[in-house]
């Protein structure tokens, strides 16, 4: 394992704990081999990293808490399937890039090292104009276009089997007419590149991202396997892992109901389409009222819980998923790739209901993996949920081959790797 002296290593993000969660992974293992890691993001998670004993630096955007009305109206907004993208990039991200450019240079400023998101548009930037060592990261593939391996896009899902027939001149296209399309979202960073007297360079979603030193794809080979067009320096870990309550038993009652019969169908949106679940609670208990299974429903607040739940269906707001993903018959989730990731591990089937983002093309990957199925978010009804469990449940195959690549992801240490990989770049 490569070593170095004690070193000051910033990491910025922003997004919801999908997008926090690997980098307090990486924090927290810095911090045990004598480093002073700094998480530089958004306010609201300040009080969530500082007890962890992780320092907190402030950047821009700033978002409202989760329970102001208007946290409800952004995430709406984000999550859509068709202009979700666009609402993010342009109306929210592009317009903060000057302040978050800003707050990062003061972020930066003693340390050794910078290491960047997919979507921290600053970062970049502030390693260009001071010259910090700086590592890139990303968390799920479809951060990393590959002609080779065509993506599903929330809002151009149907275009996905004409690449794979196309091949990548097909796919080539495809890119060309998004740079096209988004290029006018980036005016903002364009003119600041421009002031700051750095060449426009290439497009920041795309090839702009990343390091030209080392590049570290945070999820596992199972979901994402090399590329011959992605960035060079690029290096897939695993992923890092880490539950906002790290290494937590459940809930006691949970643990009660959970050790009181057969393994409970589970039920999650994760931490940022949950706010936007519509009726997906309520009818995933008819689903299991259906199956006449037991069901968990981690439901993120209580007022996302159905009035009435059918004998056998309990509801929780949170539950560590490291915990209660191995005790479930099959896991339903929205395809966030943290969740997608705790559900690989755990060696259970999966039926994916993507919402937007990357959701889309981790569930198809998981299709690909033979581990689980799909629903569309529209057709989410409990009849056609419980038909699509009931398949999942039925199937062997698929159970076997959910174990065995959990024992895949089980066996890669992630953040180990992560920080090794960072060791030696600082070395």
């Amino acid at each position: 394992m490569p070593s170095l002296s004690a070193k000051r290593i910033v990491l910025t993000t922003f997004g919801s704990f999908g997008d926090l969660h690997p980098y307090l992974a990486l924090a927290l293992e810095l911090k045990a081999r004598g480093h002073d890691p700094v998480i530089a993001t958004c306010d609201a998670y300040r009080a969530r990293i500082e007890a962890l004993g992780i320092g907190f630096h402030s950047t821009r955007p700033q978002v409202p808490p989760v329970d102001d009305p208007q946290t409800l109206v952004i995430l709406e907004r984000m999550m859509d399937a068709k202009r979700g993208a666009e609402y993010m990039l342009r109306d929210f991200l592009l317009p903060a890039v000057r302040g978050a450019y800003e707050d990062l240079r003061l972020a930066v400023r003693g340390a050794d090292l910078l290491v960047t998101h997919p979507i921290t548009f600053a970062g970049p930037l502030v390693a260009q104009t001071t010259g910090i060592p700086w590592a890139a990261t990303v968390l799920a593939p479809l951060s990393l276009w590959s002609n080779h391996e065509p993506p599903v896009l929330a809002n151009l899902a149907w275009f996905h089997p004409l690449a794979k027939r196309g091949g990548p001149a097909v796919t080539r296209l495809l890119r060309k007419l998004i740079d096209v399309i988004s290029n006018p979202w980036m005016r903002p960073l364009y003119d600041l590149r421009r002031e700051l007297g750095l060449p426009r360079g290439a497009h920041p979603v795309f090839e702009g991202q990343f390091s030209p030193r080392l590049n570290l794809a945070l999820f596992s080979p199972v979901l994402g396997a090399p590329q011959p067009d992605w960035p060079p320096h690029t290096h897939v870990t695993g992923f890092p892992f880490y539950d906002g309550h790290d290494h937590a038993a459940m809930p006691r009652d949970l643990a009660r109901f959970v050790d009181a019969g057969e393994p409970p169908l589970v039920f999650t949106l994760g931490s940022a389409a949950v706010h936007v679940a519509g009726d997906f609670y309520r009818e995933s208990a008819e689903a299991a009222r259906l199956l006449g299974r037991r069901a968990v429903l981690l439901t993120g607040t209580d007022a996302q819980k159905p009035d009435t739940l059918p004998d056998d269906v309990v509801a929780f707001p949170y539950a560590p998923f490291s915990a209660l993903f191995p005790h479930a018959a099959a896991i339903v989730h929205q395809g966030g790739v943290g969740t997608t990731g705790q559900a690989l591990r755990a060696g259970r089937p999966t039926l994916i209901v993507p919402f937007s983002h990357d959701q889309p093309d981790n569930a198809a990957r998981t299709v690909r993996l033979g581990t689980g199925r799909m629903i569309e978010r529209g057709s989410y009804r409990a009849p056609h949920v419980a038909t699509e469990l009931a398949a999942l449940l039925d199937d062997p195959d698929c159970a076997s081959r959910a174990h065995a690549v959990g024992g895949r992801v089980g066996a890669e240490n992630g953040t180990a790797r992560a920080v090794d990989l960072l060791a030696t770049l600082l070395q």
